[in-house]
């Protein structure tokens, strides 16, 4: 076959694991490719695969809608932390789905969109920096999980968790790192990031002297130094440091 039969083979989705061992063997640089490219999609199906462990581990005892539920924005000194609960259909191919840290910004646009079109269910739910100050950030990440977790439609049968333990009418499991074992935590912590990133973006036109773009509210050398030169503004957090000694002085 030529290498433009095989290509379309491969694009039709008809490329087979008898074709590929037949083509092991074939010296062409395109057939190369070819070969290549399906073992690298292999692999990656595998291990997005292997992601749904805890999501098939509830199946088999009869639960069939299961959320994964995270946060973003529990350390930075500005603006809010952004809550996501997400169910997926089981099984559910996503490429390059993992940890929203680990992925770069485009890469977690591309999933967010692939998420909100493909997931069964998706809410995301903000908490400002006001309940954080009143609350602490921990009491406030865990209000957005039990307001997601409440406001799915449909309901889940079951609920996995960034290792935040929460007290659910239905069956729950935290697990440590979460984001990067869970296919259902990983699409949360995606769709909360993604959303918490855009909201700064529109912190950044308000407030353009702290840098919020680049930063997104952390505490980088850059936004200390801001902090010093202009002191905070209405979205920062006043229980944090070194705001919290910042405002005690004045």
């Amino acid at each position: 076959m030529t290498i433009k039969e095989l290509e379309r083979l491969y694009h039709a989705g008809r490329w087979t694991e008898e074709l590929q061992e037949q083509c092991r063997s074939d010296s062409r640089t395109g057939v190369r490719k070819l070969v290549h490219r399906w073992e690298r999609e292999t692999q990656e199906r595998a291990r997005v695969e292997a992601m749904y462990h805890y999501e098939f581990l509830a199946r088999e005892k009869g639960c069939t809608l299961v959320a994964g539920v995270d946060e973003a924005g529990r350390g930075p000194l500005a603006g809010p932390v952004v809550v996501a609960a997400v169910i997926l259909p089981l099984g559910l191919f996503l490429p390059h789905l993992n940890d929203s840290k680990k992925l770069s910004a485009a890469v977690r646009e591309e999933l967010f969109s692939a998420i909100m079109k493909s997931a069964v269910a998706v809410e995301i739910v903000s908490i400002s920096e006001k309940i954080i100050d009143e609350r602490n950030i921990y009491q406030a990440t865990k209000q957005g999980m039990y307001e997601a977790v409440s406001a799915l439609r449909p309901q889940p049968q079951h609920v996995l968790l960034d290792a935040v333990p929460l007290k659910l009418p239905m069956t729950s499991s935290p697990i440590v790192h979460g984001d990067a074992k869970s296919a259902s935590i990983a699409a949360a912590s995606i769709a909360a990031k993604v959303t918490r990133d855009r909201l700064m973006l529109k912190y950044d036109e308000e407030y353009p002297q702290y840098g919020f773009k680049k930063h997104k509210g952390y505490g980088t050398a850059e936004h200390l130094a801001a902090l010093q030169e202009y002191g905070s503004c209405p979205i920062h957090r006043r229980s944090f440091e070194p705001i919290r000694s910042m405002a005690a002085r004045y």
